[in-house]
């Protein structure tokens, strides 16, 4: 199995824990500073996916059938919390493409990025939103989620078979991945016009750092590793395909480590290099 494959297989947290919002106060504590991906894993308890997931399908269904109007989390809102910095990098692709927008949603749970941005997307000539995730949100999404626009796929090449993305959306999943370097150079040969991240941790240190993020027991109770990428080592990463456009501060804003090491999330809107 390459490790590529491992990786997906791997993925932490789930699609749910990947959305959850990283806020002070929200109970959600980050700690330690472990030297590799799996000491941080033996330190961590792990997560029950299969009830996360029915969770997470129950919300989005109710969101699909016009009953709520936002999901996020597995909690419905009566509102959508629009994250206009993600608009506005899809809004730029589909200018430059006639209208047409073809996303590669790497880590995209049940279309939860797709369903927020929605009313925005309609009145484009041509939309398709393609969600890379983990089998069991595969096989949900395919069943009872996926409509005209709306597509699952359990790996990038089985999404590149069938499309051609002019937008890569990664949104609050690189910093759970153990070996997220071999998927970011496989993103960056997709021949997409622009990379979107969002949603992740970013340091002014020189070095990744590696920390255990806690969820409280009344989200559900688990731990997982995440790294805390160094903002200048990134860069030097993702500038092999791309170029930066423009950065924004994600909601979840400037956090700090139980050992007081300071870090923030943001967000990221990337062209591609000729």
């Amino acid at each position: 199995m390459s490790a590529l494959k491992e990786a997906i297989r791997d993925w932490l947290p789930p699609a749910l824990v990947r959305g959850l919002r990283h806020v002070r106060g929200a109970g959600i504590r980050y700690e330690g500073d472990f030297s590799t991906w799996e000491e941080a894993s033996a330190s961590c308890t792990g997560y029950d996916a299969e009830p996360i997931l029915a969770k997470v399908l129950s919300a989005t269904l109710k969101v699909k059938r016009g009953e709520a109007a936002f999901e996020r989390d597995s909690v419905l809102f009566a509102e959508i919390e629009y994250n206009w910095s993600v608009l506005a990098g899809l809004m730029w692709a589909a200018a430059r493409s006639g209208g047409r927008i073809n996303v590669l949603d790497f880590g995209g749970a049940l279309g939860s990025s797709y369903f927020q941005n929605r009313k925005f997307l309609q009145p484009l000539p041509e939309v398709c939103w393609n969600v890379v995730e983990q089998l069991h949100y595969v096989e949900a999404g395919q069943t009872q989620i996926q409509d005209e626009n709306l597509r699952f796929y359990k790996s990038i090449d089985e999404c590149l078979s069938e499309n051609q993305p002019n937008v890569v959306l990664l949104s609050s999943v690189m910093q759970y991945l153990g070996s997220y370097v071999e998927i970011i150079g496989k993103l960056g040969k997709v021949g997409a016009l622009c990379l979107l991240i969002d949603r992740t941790p970013f340091s002014s240190s020189a070095q990744n750092q590696l920390v255990v993020q806690k969820v409280p027991a009344e989200i559900y109770a688990a731990s997982y590793p995440m790294w805390i990428f160094s903002h200048s080592k990134f860069l030097q990463l993702i500038k092999q395909d791309w170029s930066l456009v423009a950065s924004s501060l994600s909601p979840e804003g400037h956090v700090r480590t139980v050992e007081g090491n300071d870090f923030l999330f943001k967000g990221m809107l990337l062209e591609a290099k000729p």
